[in-house]
């Protein structure tokens, strides 16, 4: 059985005038890694017409196959033509469609007809000869189970989502409004505490309050290999920590290669974003900045909160983190730090440990697809309906 006999093409289309940026998908906001979809950026420029998909059909980026972006549509929308939509035949299952394109193998396949060296794109008659081998289960049991396994990381990851929303809120709360809690407990600028002018920040901060730049309060951190993409693991005892969009991008298990002190904060220097890391790590692509806090009065959660908060315009490739060391930060009072950091040190103790779940639940996933694809292990009612809520 191959590809074509349980699926087709979605050629229908739609205008992008009749739907909005939250049904609007492209390549780039499709994640690596089978990580879903996050929200598009922008709506095409002037108006065109996109592919039409549906509740249920499959998504996959067609440039460079071997990032993985694969999404099954919870909404109806439009994708540019990067993005393939595949739709279940009539008498076949999305969900075992979803999961067929869930599987490495797949994306191994799909590579080696791909076209191009430097964004190569797969071959979409060769795509739809991918064998299926005859299955031991029904198509429907293998897709629930790999659905409910990938409910169960999303769960994972709108939990995640809201406790570093919970950070960011307390932080804008403490130390950009200045209403954190004062001596008797109530908010500081609020209840008429004192504001002195900061030249620096040409505004008022609390009085004891200091504001010095990025650069200043930054510890140096020990080099340490930085890992080529062969050299990735899929499975190890050290995740590789990228500046891309996806928080790990592999492992190592070069234990003398790693940075033991933790926890760190990640930034990518030529895409400005910033990952808070709290285990024993390996550095990452070209481009990764590891950041430590030298100063008494700047946690490491203050740290990340702080550069988060940071609106960091582009100077130029390879030049951001120049730029931020030159940024202010501001170094509260002594007592100040420590609540915030007694607050934030179990949110991210948590955050972690669900970063890790999902590593493994993924782990589980991928090595458990092509042993119920070619009849190795079976599922049966019971176990397709297991709980996977969370603990």
């Amino acid at each position: 059985m191959k590809l074509k006999d349980i699926a087709d093409y979605v050629t229908e289309k739609i205008s992008s005038d009749a739907i909005d940026l939250d049904s609007y998908i492209t390549t780039d906001s499709l994640l690596q890694n089978k990580g879903g979809r996050d929200k598009a950026v922008n709506m095409p420029p002037q108006s065109c017409m996109l592919t039409r998909f549906k509740v249920g059909d499959v998504l996959v980026a067609n440039i460079r196959p071997y990032l993985k972006k694969v999404w099954k549509a919870d909404i109806d929308g439009g994708c540019n033509a990067d993005v393939l939509v595949f739709r279940a035949k009539s008498n076949h299952s999305a969900n075992f469609l979803y999961a067929v394109l869930l599987q490495d193998a797949f994306y191994a396949y799909a590579m080696k007809g791909a076209k191009g060296s430097k964004m190569p794109r797969g071959d979409k008659d060769q795509i739809m000869r991918y064998e299926i081998p005859m299955l031991s289960s029904t198509e429907e049991s293998i897709g629930k189970f790999i659905v409910d396994i990938n409910a169960k990381i999303a769960l994972n990851r709108e939990i995640n989502r809201n406790l570093e929303a919970m950070a960011r809120q307390l932080y804008d709360y403490w130390f950009v409004q200045f209403d954190f809690p004062d001596e008797n407990g109530r908010p500081y600028k609020s209840s008429g505490g004192k504001m002195v002018w900061n030249e620096k920040l040409k505004r008022e901060i609390p009085e004891g309050w200091k504001a010095l730049e990025i650069g200043e309060i930054l510890d140096k951190y020990p080099s340490t290999k930085r890992f080529d993409t062969s050299e990735y693991l899929t499975v190890g005892q050290y995740p590789i920590i990228d500046q891309g969009e996806s928080y790990i991008v592999g492992f190592t298990n070069e234990e003398e290669n790693i940075l033991f002190k933790t926890p760190a904060v990640v930034f990518g220097d030529h895409s400005t974003r910033v990952k808070f890391v709290a285990t024993p790590f390996g550095r990452g692509a070209d481009g990764t900045q590891i950041l430590y806090s030298n100063h008494p009065c700047i946690s490491i959660w203050y740290l990340y909160c702080a550069v988060v908060a940071l609106e960091i315009p582009n100077p130029g490739y390879s030049r951001h983190f120049k730029y931020l060391k030159g940024l202010p930060i501001i170094a509260p009072d002594s007592e100040t730090a420590k609540k915030f950091s007694d607050i934030l040190n179990p949110i991210f103790d948590k955050w972690n440990k669900i970063i890790f779940e999902n590593i493994d639940l993924q782990t589980q996933r991928d090595e458990l697809l092509p042993l119920l694809m070619n009849g190795q292990v079976s599922v049966t009612s019971s176990e397709v309906n297991c709980d996977l809520s969370h603990d």
